[in-house]
């Protein structure tokens, strides 16, 4: 289809509008947002900011993209929002630029799902396949592994890291770091275990799952410190991939812990 733009649709000068993109009734787009081949903006649809949509990125009636950070110690800079291709952003979603205390750009990957209300802060870095279930909460410089699931109303604290295929259950408060392929629940969310059902959709191998538990287990065991059961671990799976990440996901945690298992688990 060729490109279409709403006669009530602003669009300002400078803006890049890439082909077949299609801006609907009463949007605003700005003078320095670029929209890649395929876009949709429905209705109502604000992108502001030095902001970049990749291609085929469908965004819903009322979500506000790229506006200024909430931040007060934003003072103007040329930060920006990269959003890469294939992306839903539904009603009422907001996504925010990066700031100069978090490298001046915010950035989420490609095909991910972000449903009704969501909030991408500043500074934030989404991995692909991502999905954000209604009305959840990501702090400012939080990172989120491809294929994470957060559930609807669960807020995640600035500077968490939440790995990759990681489930966060819905309501959830998440305060420390969230391991690959785990899974975490609670007000003030502990490590429930491994992300199973999703490991098993996404077509992990049952020999590997197997052996992630066992990593698992004796990673999270109670006798000796971390640092010694994660040696004893790299040293039994050091062939192991899913393994290494686990590993290296721990060893590389900097301004946050790590979400830990109840003490009765």
């Amino acid at each position: 289809m060729a490109t279409d733009i709403h006669s009530t649709a602003i669009i300002a000068s400078g803006a890049v509008i890439g082909a077949d993109v299609k801006i609907g009734p009463y949007c605003v787009v700005g003078a320095d947002v670029k929209l890649g081949d395929g876009v949709q903006l429905i209705s109502h649809v604000v992108v502001d900011g030095r902001t970049s949509i990749g291609a085929g990125t469908v965004i819903y009636p009322f979500a506000s993209i790229g506006q200024r950070p909430q931040d007060l110690k934003y003072h103007g800079e040329l930060s920006t929002l990269e959003i890469g291709s294939g992306n839903q952003i539904r009603e009422y979603v907001t996504m925010n630029p990066g700031t100069e205390g978090g490298g001046m750009v915010t950035r989420v990957g490609n095909n991910g799902l972000f449903m009704v209300g969501a909030h991408v802060a500043h500074d934030c870095n989404i991995g692909n396949n991502v999905i954000l279930v209604n009305n959840v909460t990501l702090g400012g410089h939080v990172t989120i592994g491809d294929y994470a699931v957060l559930g609807g109303l669960s807020a995640v604290h600035q500077f968490v890291r939440i790995g990759a295929h990681a489930m966060i259950g819905g309501m959830s408060g998440v305060e420390s770091d969230v391991i690959p392929y785990g899974v975490v629940k609670g007000e003030r969310a502990h490590l429930a275990g491994l992300n199973i059902i999703g490991l098993e959709r996404r077509g992990f191998t049952r020999e590997d799952i197997k052996t992630l538990r066992s990593a698992y287990r004796m990673v999270f065991a109670p006798e000796g410190t971390m640092s010694e059961r994660l040696e004893e671990v790299k040293g039994l799976y050091q062939e192991h991939a899913l393994v290494g990440d686990l590993i290296e996901f721990i060893r590389s945690r900097e301004s946050r812990a790590l979400c830990l298992p109840h003490q009765e688990e």
